[in-house]
């Protein structure tokens, strides 16, 4: 009786086993539940569809650097305004809490620093707590946080300012167009890489385990706030320069004084600061932010109507009623006809008819696109892009990358969606700003 019991008790078992496998049918891993991606804050949808990109006009420049296709581009998020000084500043005292925190850490290792993981188990590299809270007016933290700060010989007024200077961010990236190269892959046969990769120095090195794909960097995250007088001779811009990124006056406005770099790091911060959220509440990750290609800003640009020379869709860029549509450069230097003689304020003109603000004037905008005369020709016609990551030591030709929608400073040809032109990515200026993009998930 024992025996018959103990069997029953296996094949119940074993049914029942098969019963969670599907009953030998294919049915995929467990449910995970449904995922439903929420409106990003701050973006607005863009949805999947084609365009026809380039010139709805006369190419006044002769430039000939845009040419009519037809492209595809699958849906995605986009920032419904441009990034502002204020969304910028996040980032930057991110950065300073983040250094202080470390500098706390060596001497407060318990209170800032976590060495172990949930396990119990070493971290090769500590973890920052959060939670502990950064008291800078604390005697004891400001003694081993002075080197934060300017050194008294370079206070103006002896004020203590922070040293913007250390403000730098370490982040990291992998390289998928070096890994997806058939060369590099991993060899079954031999169990081993065979191939070499370039670092993000331009050294040649072996590949020896997947470490060789993933690329680091340090940049430097303050915008160069003297960027508004060293972009215009005689011309007085010394306020803009003392108050422009810090003063609560301009916190609605674009941030300017950004590198392409910088742009990029923000980008990966912004990736991660949401993602390691997410995770930590047990919910899965999203896709990363990042710049927008040329023609996905474009596309965007064009707010789904065809043949538009400007974002508004009119072949003007006044209303009905006589009111300039964006902030540029107006007839001949009247900067301040259209309501701004600099910078303004985002959104403060009607968005295109995707929702997006400022597509057209306040700030140019960086892509991640490289600057190339031919592209358009060699491009793929689905999600089309050319990108190069310039090395310090490249050419400078090699070092352009779009930029989009023309700005405050610029004639009203700048402003159309077809233009295209670029700047350095190791520049920054005062009406050059970015927005980030996040690709949908699905269809």
């Amino acid at each position: 009786m024992k025996k018959v019991l103990a069997l029953g008790i296996v094949l119940l078992t074993i049914l029942s086993g098969c019963g969670n496998a599907g009953n030998g049918e294919l049915v995929g891993v467990s449910r995970r539940g449904s995922f439903y991606e929420p409106d990003p804050f701050g973006m607005v949808f863009i949805p999947q569809g084609s365009f026809n990109m380039g010139l709805n006009d006369q190419d006044l420049s002769n430039s000939m650097t845009t040419q009519t296709r037809t492209l595809s581009i699958p849906s995605f998020w986009m920032d419904e305004t441009e990034i502002t000084n204020s969304e910028y500043r996040q980032f930057v005292y991110w950065v300073r809490d983040s250094i202080a925190r470390r500098m706390l850490g060596e001497q407060f290792e318990e209170e800032f620093l976590f060495t172990e993981d949930e396990f119990g188990n070493p971290l090769d590299v500590p973890l920052i707590n959060w939670k502990s809270r950064l008291e800078w007016d604390n005697e004891e933290y400001a003694e081993i946080l002075e080197e934060l700060f300017l050194p008294e010989n370079e206070r103006f007024f002896n004020r203590k300012e922070i040293d913007t200077r250390k403000l730098n961010y370490d982040y990291e990236w992998v390289d998928l167009q070096q890994a997806a190269k058939r060369t590099n892959r991993y060899n079954f046969e031999t169990n081993s890489y065979e191939g070499e990769v370039a670092n993000q120095f331009g050294e040649i090195i072996p590949i020896n385990d997947r470490s060789a794909f993933i690329l680091k960097d340090r940049v430097n995250v303050y915008p160069d706030t003297l960027v508004w007088i060293a972009d215009f001779t005689y011309s007085f811009n010394e306020p803009w320069t003392e108050m422009y990124f810090w003063h609560p006056g301009f916190d609605e406005y674009p941030v300017v004084g950004v590198t392409w770099k910088q742009a990029n790091a923000f980008c990966v911060w912004r990736s991660q600061l949401l993602n390691n959220f997410l995770t930590s509440k047990g919910q899965p990750p999203v896709m990363d932010y990042r710049l927008p290609t040329e023609y996905e800003w474009e596309y965007a640009a064009r707010g789904g109507l065809s043949n538009n020379i400007y974002p508004w869709g009119g072949l003007y860029t006044r209303n009905d009623k006589g009111c300039f549509l964006a902030n540029f450069k107006p007839l001949r230097g009247r900067y301040g006809d259209d309501g701004g003689m600099y910078t303004m304020n985002v959104a403060s003109f009607h968005p295109n008819d995707f929702g997006l603000y400022d597509m057209a004037g306040n700030v140019a905008e960086w892509t991640s696109s490289a600057f190339d005369e031919s592209s358009p020709v060699f491009m793929h016609d689905i999600s089309p892009t050319y990108q190069y990551n310039a090395l310090p030591g490249d050419h400078h030709v090699m070092k352009r990358k779009v930029i989009r929608g023309g700005s405050w400073k610029d004639i009203a040809l700048f402003l159309q969606n077809s233009t295209r032109t670029y700047e350095y990515q190791d520049s920054a200026k005062s009406y050059i700003g970015f927005r980030c993009i996040r690709d949908y998930i699905g269809n």
